[in-house]
């Protein structure tokens, strides 16, 4: 199991709100591949945690907040449910002595690692994000300069 596209949709959302400026849901989900309606509801979500402004019109969302100051852990946050990224399964067999006891041999182990993944996500903001793209299209560029050259 993986963590659902949700969380990796709401970064491309604000990397898109911060490269491109103010914005549309239409125009958002041309660069994600989605329908319009998905950005919409992570945009909803995006808001209520104060990450973007969103205005009614053609272009009305925009970043609430520098993208430094956006860490990739209050995306996360906004963007899944505030549960926990391990679920353990619901009906071991209490008869066997492993059913019994996985629960609780799991808890701190899976607690840990949750812990460890919000510390480092913590460690990267959106202008990370923005800044590693930027690198990206700028050697593109310089690629393609060569070849036609």
């Amino acid at each position: 199991m993986s963590i659902p596209t949700r969380y990796s949709v709401a970064i491309h959302i604000l990397t898109v709100l911060d490269m491109e400026g103010e914005q549309s849901s239409e125009e958002i989900a041309g660069s994600v591949g989605t329908n319009p309606a998905i950005i919409r509801l992570l945009m909803g979500k995006l808001k209520k945690a104060g990450l973007i402004q969103v205005r009614r019109g053609i272009k009305g969302s925009t970043l609430s907040r520098s993208p430094k100051e956006i860490s990739l852990l209050d995306v996360y946050k906004a963007s899944e449910k505030d549960e926990s990224l391990f679920l353990l399964h619901e009906n071991p067999n209490p008869q066997c002595p492993v059913g019994k006891n996985i629960q609780e041999a799991l808890e701190g182990i899976l607690d840990e690692a949750q812990t460890a993944m919000e510390s480092k996500l913590n460690e990267y903001s959106l202008a990370d994000v923005t800044s590693d793209i930027r690198r990206k299209i700028n050697s593109q560029k310089g690629r393609t300069l060569k070849k036609g050259a």
